[in-house]
């Protein structure tokens, strides 16, 4: 029997290809692209949760709020993990990290430029516990000058050869490490990636006593059980013993006087599996995810899946209702209800399996583009998993049973007598609930424009507001400006091969400074205090440059003058930009006015004096408003800004590169470009604008795919009545106005429904940005016109093809 009903099935398939194809690919799309962001959120949710302590691991983090100036870090003081273990029976274990920069590396004759290199402290790997394949993790990193290294460093820099007690020298720091743990790699879904670990036993600021120092990141292992909020409560105290008396060293104010001006100071604890989408602060160890874009992926996916569903449903139904004659026949033959039954449901479920299928075969091969798409390494094998093999399959009995259970159940129940003397099983198969099926239908076109709609306009906000992003003046010139990297490791050459790199008629300025104004650069946050005010203060920005920083960059002032060699003064001098001036209470005349910072770790004060006003310009992105900066002039090697003017920067960089060539040092020679940097900035949005646009795609064509389904049962529903309408004189254009007023409407419904919850959902995104644009009108008017648009094209086939049917044969058949 199940063998007759799937040749009955298959050969029912072929006799309508074109129809079958589309049932199955639109549900194949819909699965597909469910199935793609299910990889996409369940690995965005898994991170950090493979080490055996995540439960119990927490990030230590600090919150506080200076003159309106917010500060989050989540790197700490170098005290403060000893500290918690000391007063605080509930931590079992406390561990740090160090990111200090990106060393060089040598092993032999081989020199890298390592940046994934952290100090840890000598427990990490017990906190973490990542998987040795060589070395003992309780003792790898017990002794100084040790480290743990992965596979694809040791293959690096030792070939095949066992890396374990290998030397690797850290010449930029004179440092030389012994391997004594070799792991395979971090985990992909980790919040931190480093390919070589060094002890933090010999590392000179892990031993300082200052809690009030943001270089290290902390963590804590709570006991089983205990709830962490309840620690969170007691942090208060660190605050009282340790904080205020470094700030009433530094500030020359309490705790209670900062307070008491409106400042704030709070420890926080983070749990560990929280950070990848629930941290935002400026200093995390690499970029995050945000949850918010889960939410919207899984809503997404789940609104895909549905739509898909339904308009398989659809399909499924508009097509069985043409075989009501093959039933009545059958009927007469002796064929009972249940194997009817079972004929239509064989035939949907073997069109959903058809459909899993094609959505494998979708999914493997738009791996790599979706890969590329998010940052992420799936393979088959993301897919091939037990559990996500048997979701598959129940969801694809799923939608067979659900397909086909309403024409089956419908189409073996009514009297074969009724339609072997011609009665219109379309008719029939809504008798008793026309009105009521009619509204289920027509909230289901509603239901799936509405969320095509949102989705159009979400992408088009998107867009709009990485345009403005893209051409904003951000206040300095990001073009034709090129970042050559680690000059510092020219050390006395790197003067010399600035001005070697001068005498370039391609090359306008050049600038020699680590603090670049735009992508992963220097961030130093200190408090400034006004000479005639020193009791209080401002945390700005401090940036040191030389005197062709702003020119190179082609910064404006607004006030005073640039520095300059001539003035020897001005080695105690600072430019500030517009709203450090603001935040001083200066904006009248600054210039000549003096203010204090702090110079060493004992709280000496040293007077500077106001000599320009830089017109305010972007240094972080505009997620954040311009904040206080502030200048000092000095030696700062590390990096060289060239400001060039030439087409052919493919020549000019093999130049550049052949010119450091010519200085001794081991370093590669490094690159990049300003407005490449800026752009780097704003890649998660670019992604999510992609990512949208694929969606809305997606969504409208498998929308289109219900309209279609809906308006071929709608045309077979009306058959006879357009017959009448015909024989009693309508023209075509009246009978194709007559199918597609009511779809329209549809949409229109869709339209005002989807654009206020558009507006709110954009508006709430966008406010994730302290410079934005307005949602225009027009946004929601072009996201209107697509739909009609698109409605119209895709009910015109069945509204011509119902227009220009001869009335004879339809009244004939009814």
């Amino acid at each position: 029997m199940l063998q007759n009903y799937l040749t009955i099935a298959l050969r029912n398939l072929w006799r309508n290809k074109a129809f079958s194809a589309i049932n199955i690919f639109g549900l194949a799309i819909g699965i597909a692209t469910c199935l793609l962001i299910t990889l996409y959120v369940l690995d965005e949710l898994s991170f950090d949760r493979h080490f055996s302590k995540a439960d119990r691991i927490y990030r230590m983090g600090f919150s506080g709020k200076f003159n309106g100036q917010v500060l989050d870090a989540t790197a700490l003081g170098a005290p403060l993990a000893r500290q918690m273990r000391v007063d605080y029976p509930e931590v079992e274990e406390s561990t740090r990290l160090r990111v200090s920069g990106n060393p060089f590396v040598t092993y032999g004759n081989r020199t890298f430029k390592e940046d994934k290199f952290v100090y840890v402290d000598s427990n990490f790997f017990q906190v973490f516990d990542i998987p040795f394949l060589k070395g003992d993790p309780k003792t790898a990193l017990s002794q100084p000058n040790t480290m743990v290294i992965t596979q694809a460093i040791a293959r690096k820099y030792f070939g095949n050869q066992d890396p374990m007690g290998k030397m690797l020298q850290l010449k930029s720091w004179n440092n030389t490490y012994k391997v004594t743990g070799l792991i395979e790699k971090v985990p992909a879904n980790t919040h931190f990636h480093f390919d070589l670990f060094a002890t933090m036993l010999n590392h000179e600021d892990a031993k300082q006593q200052i809690f009030a120092n943001f270089n290290f990141p902390t963590y804590i292992v709570l006991k089983k059980g205990y709830d962490y909020k309840q620690l969170e409560a007691k942090l208060p105290t660190i605050v009282n013993r340790f904080i205020e008396p470094e700030f009433k060293q530094y500030l020359g104010a309490t705790t209670a006087d900062l307070r008491k001006a409106g400042n704030q100071m709070v420890f926080f604890l983070q749990p560990l599996t929280d950070i990848h989408l629930h941290s935002h602060q400026y200093d995390q160890l690499e970029a995050n995810g945000d949850i918010r874009y889960v939410y919207i992926f899984s809503t997404i996916a789940g609104f895909m899946l549905l739509i898909a569903c339904i308009n398989f449903m659809n399909l499924s139904t508009a097509g069985a209702a043409r075989r009501a004659k093959e039933v009545g026949i059958r009927k007469v033959l002796g064929s009972a209800k249940g194997q009817l039954v079972g004929q239509f449901l064989s035939e949907s479920m073997l069109l959903a399996g058809f459909a899993l299928l094609l959505a494998v075969l979708i999914v493997v091969f738009c791996l790599p583009a979706f890969n590329g798409l998010t940052g992420k390494t799936f393979s088959f094998f993301s897919i091939a998993q037990g559990w996500s093999v048997a979701c598959l399959v129940v969801l694809c009995l799923l939608v067979g049973l659900l397909a086909g259970s309403y024409p089956a159940f419908f189409l073996s129940s009514f009297k074969p007598i009724a339609v072997l003397k011609g009665g219109n099983p379309t008719i029939q198969l809504v008798s008793g609930s026309r009105q009521s099926g009619l509204r289920l239908r027509s909230a289901l076109v509603v239901f799936q424009f509405f969320i095509s709609i949102t989705l159009v306009v979400g992408t088009t906000v998107v867009y709009q507001q990485l345009t403005y992003m893209q051409n904003k003046k951000i206040g300095f010139d990001k073009e034709q400006v090129i970042v050559i990297h680690d000059t510092y490791a020219l050390q006395k050459n790197e003067q010399a091969f600035r001005n070697q790199l001068l005498q370039d008629s391609r090359v306008v300025r050049a600038s020699i400074s680590d603090y670049i104004p735009v992508g992963p650069t220097n961030y130093d946050y200190s408090p400034v205090f006004p000479e005639d005010h020193p009791t209080q203060n401002v945390v700005m920005g401090h940036y040191r440059v030389d005197e062709e920083y702003l020119p190179t960059l082609g910064m404006e002032l607004a006030q005073g003058r640039n520095f300059s060699r001539n003035f020897g003064t001005d080695s105690l001098a600072v430019i500030m930009n517009e709203s450090a001036v603001k935040s001083l209470g200066w904006q009248k005349d600054p210039l000549g006015k003096k203010v204090l910072r702090i110079v060493d770790g004992n709280g000496t004060k040293r007077a500077y004096t106001v000599i320009g006003v830089v017109k305010d310009f972007h240094f972080k992105s505009l997620h954040e408003k311009i904040g206080p900066l502030i200048m000092f002039m000095g030696d700062n090697s590390g990096s060289i800004l060239v400001k060039v003017k030439t087409k052919e920067i493919a020549g000019l960089l093999a130049s550049f590169k052949k010119q450091w060539s010519a200085f001794p040092s081991d370093a590669p020679f490094g690159y990049s470009f300003i407005d490449q940097r800026f752009e780097s900035v704003y890649r998660v949005e670019q992604k999510i604008g992609k990512i949208m646009s694929i969606f809305s795609s997606l969504t409208i064509f498998i929308a289109c795919l219900g309209l279609f389904g809906l308006a071929t049962f709608t045309a077979q529903q009306r058959n006879r009545e357009f017959g009448i309408r015909k024989v009693l004189g309508a023209s075509v254009t009246n009978i194709i106005g007559l199918l597609s007023k009511d779809f329209l409407l549809l949409v229109l419904i869709a339209n005002l429904t989807a654009w206020p919850i558009a507006y709110y959902a954009m508006n709430r995104w966008l406010e994730d940005f302290a410079y934005r644009i307005s949602i225009s009108w027009w946004v929601f008017a072009l996201a209107a016109v697509v739909a009609l648009l698109i409605t119209l094209v895709t009910v015109s086939y069945q509204a011509v093809k119902a227009a220009l049917a001869n009335p004879v044969t339809s009244l004939k058949t009814e």
